[in-house]
């Protein structure tokens, strides 16, 4: 078994508590930190805003059965860091904007600055269905391509990122984006959106952007660092 350091542990678990705290996830979803090439480190299975200091998340293989309690979407994570070497962390969401938009067969456009880090478009997984089954999960990774996310219909989004902090606040921006896609359309105008030039130029990681971002939403955590 590959050994994991405290600080990734604790990573993991902090990690988990913001997505809760962001009101991104509820009693279900999960995050991910990949070790190395063959291996990922998953959040303890259970509610992730419960997840408490000392609680151990679980060593995953890349490739190979989920290990015994491991909950079955993990698979997702599979596929994603098999295809993807590029991909160090990952969150599955239960956002509810995105989740809303989805059943609409509808997902995040990049209309405002949050959005344009998804540009040109966050594709759709077209099945409401739960990812259980391996055929199932790399269908969503396949879906994913090189994107930023990925959205389920009426099962809310897959966000990945260079390492885990940024999948987090993504999984933020991706929210976000949703919130702006709803209250645009409830205007029954379509809207700008930003060109590729102007997404490209404000999808910026300067300004400490996602740092900031990872402060405010593990402000209080009692493993924050």
């Amino acid at each position: 078994m590959i050994a994991v350091s405290e600080d990734r542990q604790r990573l993991v678990r902090t990690a988990a508590r913001a997505l809760a705290r962001g009101g991104l996830v509820h009693a279900y979803g999960h995050c991910s930190q990949r070790l190395d090439r063959a291996h990922f480190l998953v959040c303890a299975a259970r509610p992730m805003g419960l997840i408490g200091p000392g609680d151990p998340g679980v060593v995953v293989p890349v490739d190979g059965p989920l290990p015994d309690g491991v909950l079955g979407e993990v698979r997702i994570h599979q596929r994603i860091y098999a295809r993807r070497p590029d991909v160090g962390g990952i969150c599955r969401t239960q956002s509810p904007q995105v989740m809303a938009l989805s059943t609409l067969r509808r997902t995040p456009r990049p209309r405002h600055g949050f959005g344009a880090y998804f540009a040109p478009e966050v594709p759709l997984w077209d099945d409401p269905q739960l990812i259980r089954s391996p055929d199932r999960a790399e269908g969503v990774a396949a879906a994913l391509g090189d994107a930023r996310a990925v959205v389920m219909r009426g099962n809310g989004p897959v966000i990945t990122g260079r390492d885990l902090i940024q999948a987090v606040v993504l999984s933020w921006y991706l929210e976000d984006a949703a919130r702006v896609e709803l209250e645009v359309l409830k205007t029954g105008l379509d809207g700008a959106l930003l060109s590729p030039e102007e997404a490209a130029e404000r999808a910026t990681d300067a300004g400490r952007i996602y740092e900031r971002m990872w402060e405010h939403l593990t402000a209080g955590d009692p493993e924050a660092g």
